[in-house]
């Protein structure tokens, strides 16, 4: 089968390879991906900035679909023919998040899915929605899902709360339309002219300039008459974050997810005083996959995707990533 694989020790190189077709055992399915994305992830592992725990030679990228076109012994639920998605952490079915549980992680610990054929744990096969291509299911595992625990798992959000988006990230654009769904105002921030109009036309409230109004934490206290958002799901970490603080209200809610944005240092006393629940998220499980499914299912939602690329043109689509220019998903078909 034709692959793709991350080779050396810190930064890697892609390498296009023939490796010989998997073969489903007990419990597992033999899935053929047909679409591929990329995660901002994905760039840390190939630029050895990840962590340890990952191996030398490496079939990248966590998040793909495909249809399953064997099943080993004992598989039961999942049929042949059955259009599916691998799930980030592959033991990570229910309940909180453990160590065990975050061992294994697709394109990470251990192979991915920029690949013809890959094996999968039954269980870690999860259907996804009739109603979406190859293309728009392969964005869901990673972004969607960490959007998904983000809002509906941890903050619990409400319709009428505020929540504060950050950017224009795999993460944060998933989050709006989810917010949506659950019925929330959203305020936006970013950048770019071109992105804050295609934030407003997903449905954002209020989409702010962050690079002309870099103290963004004031207007939404102006949006908020003074209270502040109930919720910012933060992606910039440590550049950021001071700003969230000062942005949610008394016992409001922040959402860690990512740390694109530069560092500094955080002062806890404003978690203190303002009795905020700071949470730091990791994607999400097998079955919070499938309760994300039912609700994309049940409303219609399709992932933004930016740009399609070959398999051929795997390279290419990591510098397109590379580049921050895009906006919604970038895909590989397979």
């Amino acid at each position: 089968m034709r692959a793709y694989q991350l080779k050396g020790e810190g930064p890697k190189q892609l390498e296009a390879v023939e490796l010989p077709e998997p073969v489903p055992g007990p419990g597992e399915v033999l899935v053929r991906m047909r679409a591929a994305s990329l995660n901002y992830r994905d760039m840390l592992v190939a630029d050895g900035h990840y962590g340890s725990g990952i191996p030398d030679t490496l079939i990248p990228l966590s998040d793909g679909a495909g249809e399953v076109v064997a099943l080993g012994d004992g598989v039961s639920g999942l049929a042949i023919g059955d259009r599916v998605a691998g799930a980030f952490y592959p033991d990570w079915v229910s309940g909180p998040i453990t160590a065990a549980a975050r061992r294994r992680a697709l394109g990470g610990s251990i192979d991915g899915v920029l690949a013809e054929y890959v094996v999968l744990p039954a269980h870690a096969a999860i259907p996804v929605p009739d109603h979406l291509s190859f293309e728009e299911a392969a964005t869901l595992p990673c972004a969607a899902l960490t959007a998904w625990n983000a809002l509906a798992e941890v903050a619990r959000l409400q319709p009428g709360e505020t929540v504060v988006l950050q950017g224009s990230g795999g993460v944060s654009v998933m989050a709006l339309q989810f917010a949506r769904i659950m019925g929330a105002r959203v305020i936006h921030t970013s950048g770019s002219a071109e992105k804050r109009v295609r934030l407003t036309a997903l449905g954002a409230d209020h989409v702010l300039d962050h690079a002309a109004e870099p103290d963004w934490d004031r207007a939404v206290l102006d949006l908020t008459d003074g209270t502040g958002a109930d919720l910012v799901v933060e992606v910039g970490g440590p550049g950021t974050l001071e700003k969230s603080f000062r942005a949610v209200r008394i016992g409001g809610r922040i959402v860690s997810i990512g740390f694109v944005a530069g560092g500094s240092t955080i002062d806890p006393r404003a978690i203190i005083s303002r009795c905020i629940r700071l949470t730091g998220i990791t994607v999400g499980s097998c079955d919070m996959f499938r309760a994300m499914n039912r609700a994309i299912g049940q409303n219609g939602m399709r992932p933004v995707i930016g740009r399609i690329h070959t398999f051929d043109e795997a390279a290419e689509a990591y510098r397109r990533l590379r580049s921050g220019g895009h906006f919604g998903k970038v895909v590989i078909t397979i």
